[in-house]
């Protein structure tokens, strides 16, 4: 039997690619006897930070070449994704409740994955550890102690509003750059609104920081106020930049707040790019200056928390296997992948490359010609810097010499990389 420590996203991922196969497994969680202090739900697969899962675009952008190759693998993470989607323009975008609930009942309906409700606190001498960056304290001292210490950063989430407290006559509907059926909400400023909004931003008062809330934020969830900081226009060249986007009467706004569905129903709004520390009842005072929103009613607010990851070069080869112990393997961001799709990749990898070993067969890690490969030996590759790292085509392997046109570079290099999992995928052993 499979040990498997952790259902989040590689967690699942992990026990589907093996359970669906026919191997026993057993999925180990500590939900819902205890919760991070980042979880809401009892649910497997919790998106926290977002429901977006970022771009759907195949052959335009590395993400959503990356969630293709999933798909040609069987991700569980790709399956709920695509039966729970809301409208996002040119992003995959979920209601994250019917998502992670579509994810669980799935592994709980599975046969040969048995389901243990317990807290981890030591590592097992065989299985894969899927706790993800916000690792409980026993076990993550006893990762510090075997490894010799784990480095951290910090992440935020944005808030979520009801659409029924939305100001509908201060908003207009539209997607960046007419991608999409205008599925967002825009919230336009003028420039007097966002110098004032960034002001407030600036002198809000912010959330005392946890006892492990010291160290490096990540530059892909930057807190708004942090951004903001950095320069009065450092917002409206980043999260509320109007380029793309033009008002009912054709114009282009000073700056645009946008607003993304977080369910299919369209009850509930998150704000775009809204992470944020502050204190709650300061975000409402805050985020109410904006004019559609002078009364939104928040449903969920911004909060910071810890991510840990693995020093992985000088601890995981590319298959995730620990180098001194190739039984036990690592999965999701505390291996240093960074992203949703990311963390599934390599629990669905790392699923595979067990399922392989099981039955007799050598892990063969996809080339660097795809995203799943290249994330793989990302983490592997010595690196005295190293930092997570979200899908990406500098990480890819040579591309084709000089094709000047951009889509077109980006379809060959799409092309090339389906064809390496097909030669991956047909590596991997027949399901029982």
């Amino acid at each position: 039997m499979v040990e498997i420590v952790g259902a989040g996203l590689a967690g699942c991922e992990a026990a589907w690619a093996l359970g669906s196969r026919g191997a026993e497994v057993c999925l180990i969680d500590m939900k819902p006897q205890k919760r991070s202090p980042a979880h809401h739900s009892d649910l497997f697969s919790e998106l926290v930070c977002s429901n977006s899962l970022k771009s759907d675009d195949i052959w335009g952008n590395a993400c959503g070449l990356l969630k293709e190759e999933m798909r040609l693998l069987g991700s569980i993470t790709m399956r709920a994704a695509d039966c729970c989607k809301v409208p996002a323009g040119g992003a995959l975008a979920v209601d994250r409740e019917r998502f992670s609930a579509y994810v669980t009942e799935q592994i709980k309906c599975c046969p040969n994955i048995r389901i243990v409700c317990r807290e981890a606190d030591r590592l097992p001498e065989a299985g894969i550890v899927a706790t993800g960056p916000l690792t409980s304290e026993p076990l993550a001292e006893d990762i510090r102690r075997r490894f010799g210490g784990a480095l951290h950063f910090y992440d935020a989430s944005a808030p979520i509003v009801s659409a029924e407290s939305i100001d509908m006559t201060k908003v207009f509907t539209a997607d960046r750059y007419g991608k999409g059926e205008g599925d967002y909400l825009n919230c336009p400023m003028i420039r007097e609104e966002y110098e004032g909004f960034v002001e407030a931003l600036l002198s809000a008062e912010r959330a005392d920081p946890h006892p492990f809330e010291k160290g490096e934020i990540f530059e892909g969830c930057m807190p708004l106020e942090v951004m903001a900081g950095r320069g009065k226009d450092t917002l409206r060249f980043g999260t509320f930049k109007p380029v793309g986007l033009r008002d009912s009467r054709g114009e282009r706004p000073y700056a645009v707040l946008q607003l993304r569905r977080e369910n299919r129903a369209g009850t509930s709004y998150g704000l775009v790019g809204c992470q944020t520390n502050l204190r709650f009842g300061e975000q409402r005072r805050v985020f109410s200056m904006i004019p559609a929103l002078k009364h939104a009613e928040f449903e969920r607010y911004g909060v910071m928390h810890r991510n840990t990851f693995l020093q992985s070069p000088q601890i995981l080869n590319a298959d995730f296997s620990v180098k001194d112990n190739p039984e036990l393997r690592f999965a999701g961001q505390i291996t240093g992948v960074e992203g949703y799709v990311e963390s599934a990749m390599s629990g669905l990898l790392c699923g595979l490359h067990v399922w392989n070993r099981l039955n007799g067969k050598e892990a063969i890690v996809p080339e660097d010609t795809c995203v799943s490969g290249a994330l793989s030996r990302y983490i592997a590759r010595e690196n005295k810097d190293f930092q997570p790292m979200n899908a990406n085509y500098g990480i890819l392997g040579a591309g084709f010499g000089e094709i000047r046109d951009k889509k077109e570079r980006k379809r060959r290099l799409g092309e090339r990389a389906i064809a390496e999992i097909l030669r991956f995928r047909a590596n991997i052993a027949e399901g029982k």
